[in-house]
Order: structure tokens, then C-alpha cells, then sequence
């Protein structure tokens, strides 16, 4: 696998997955029962935001640079700036592992698969200060679904985040790992994070999903270009499955904030819909 994800850390896509995942966690972390916190692919940790990174120009750049007003929005710069603090650094950025990280509590447990060993050492290293009860492993991430589920503590967030290098199989593999993680720990919280390339691909997909869910399912999608232009990156996804209660209502109000804050083209937008129902008590 060539994909290093440094040349889109902070990118856009970045901002909308990671504002997400920190309100996953704080939406699980309403109860006091500790969860496990699952990355399939978690990847260095922390990113340097010089010459190479030039993505993230449009995104966190463009972040910090509004006045947001959503606490999830401020919770994400927060937490970046103390990144850069730490580190002595105004370039550091926090990949999704250093963010959840820096978020879990004493009683939650976070494993972080990554497939590279270069990567996963550097993960290792970076996650120093913040790693409390996180494990780091390398190996197939979607193989780790299946020794791991059902955890323990019976209560789990399960982050997909494979690199798309081959669209396609990704999005397959997407599929297949989700209906695994399923199978063996139904009621755990599951997202996965996609690319939008091309619209008709991305909904043909989603709509496939749709058919094979029997669970409640949310879609938050964001984009800056036409979601079927032909820029390499149009936008991006999430399918979150088990979403917490209200989290639809809490993104409703912070995604329109943070696509403005984005400035994205005037036909670009963003939007969260139920992909399928909850289902009845």
C-alpha cells in the first residue's frame, strides 16, 4: 500500500471526520460505563502541516480562522491547540487516534490497528503523552473486528476509515468489515468514513447498505465541489450506525456552521439524513 495520509492531514475531510468522532465520544461518554474505542486504520497520529500538507489551507486553516460558536467546533480547536502546545509546534495536526486519545476516559479503552509498520511505531511515539489505556497494533484492521467484537465492557465505537487507495475494494471491504462488526456485537456504534468522487457511486453504495441494515443509520456528508465534479476529492462521509441519541439534532446544528466556516463553493452543502429508521422498542 503506497497511501500516506500526510499530504491531506487537515484537508477538509479531515476536519468534518474528526469533528465527528470527538462528538461520538462525548455522545457515549454521557453514561458513565467505559466503552471501547476501535480504529481499523489508524495511521500516524500526528501530521506536520508544512509545505507538503498544502490541503489543509482548506481546511483547518480556514477553521481557525472563523469564529465558531457550535461546542463541538470549539472542542476540536481545543483540542488542536493543545496538541500544538504540547508539541512545541504551531504545524502539529492531530490524526483521528491522538484525538480520541486525548478524549477517552479512565474507565474507556482505546485499540488502534494500523497495517504499516513505519506508521504504527510513529503512532507510537506520538500518542506518548496522551496514551492512557490505548494499544497499538499492527495488522489488518478489518481482521481485528473479528477477534475483538464483542468486547468486554459491551459497549463499543468502531471508527472504518480504510484509505481508499483502490476505491472500489475499500468500499467493499467497508461494507463487508460493518455487516461483520454487526454479526458479532449488534448493537455497537459503528462509522464509517468515505470519500465522495462520484455521486452516483456513493449513493449506488449507500443504497446497497440501506437494503442490507435492519438498524438505525445516519449519513453525514459534506462538500465543498459538486459531489459528481470531477475534482479528485468532492466531499466527505460518514455512515454512523447505532448513532447516539440526539446526535442528529447536535450535527444539524454544527455541520451548516462548520460548511460555512469552510467557504466552500456556492454549489457545494452539506447535509444529515436517516439512511434507515431506528428500530421500534
Amino acid at each position: 500500500m503506497k497511501y500516506r495520509h500526510a499530504h491531506h492531514a487537515g484537508n477538509f475531510a479531515d476536519v468534518h471526520k474528526h469533528v465527528t468522532l470527538l462528538a461520538l465520544l462525548a455522545a457515549l461518554q454521557r453514561k458513565e460505563k467505559g466503552f471501547l474505542y476501535l480504529e481499523t486504520h489508524a495511521g500516524r497520529g500526528v501530521y506536520d502541516l508544512g509545505e507538503s500538507a498544502v490541503e489543509s489551507r482548506a481546511g483547518i486553516a480556514r477553521l481557525e480562522a472563523a469564529a465558531c460558536a457550535a461546542p463541538e467546533l470549539r472542542d476540536y480547536l481545543d483540542r488542536v491547540a493543545q496538541l500544538r502546545r504540547a508539541g512545541g509546534s504551531m504545524h502539529l495536526y492531530p490524526g483521528s487516534p491522538w484525538l480520541a486519545a486525548s478524549a477517552l476516559r479512565s474507565q474507556d479503552r482505546g485499540l488502534l490497528i494500523e497495517a504499516l509498520a513505519e506508521e504504527a511505531r510513529a503512532l507510537q511515539r506520538a500518542l506518548v503523552s496522551v496514551a492512557g489505556r490505548v494499544r497499538i497494533e499492527t495488522g489488518d484492521g478489518f481482521a481485528r473486528l473479528r477477534a475483538e467484537l464483542p468486547p468486554p465492557e459491551r459497549r463499543a465505537l468502531i471508527l472504518i476509515d480504510p484509505p481508499y487507495e483502490d476505491t472500489r475494494e475499500d468500499f467493499e471491504r467497508a461494507r463487508a468489515g460493518l455487516a461483520e462488526a454487526l454479526r458479532r456485537f449488534a448493537t455497537g456504534v459503528m462509522a464509517i468514513w468515505y470519500p465522495i468522487k462520484h455521486a452516483r457511486d456513493t449513493d449506488r453504495w449507500l443504497e446497497g447498505l440501506a437494503r442490507e441494515l435492519d438498524r438505525g443509520a445516519l449519513v453525514s456528508e459534506l462538500w465543498l465541489h459538486p459531489r459528481d465534479s470531477r475534482v479528485a476529492l468532492n466531499g466527505s462521509g460518514l455512515l454512523i450506525v447505532n448513532p447516539p441519541y440526539q446526535l442528529d439534532e447536535r450535527m444539524g446544528e454544527w455541520l451548516p456552521e462548520l460548511y460555512r466556516c469552510l467557504r466552500g463553493a456556492a454549489d457545494g452543502g452539506c447535509a444529515v439524513r436517516s439512511l434507515t429508521p431506528a428500530p421500534r422498542a
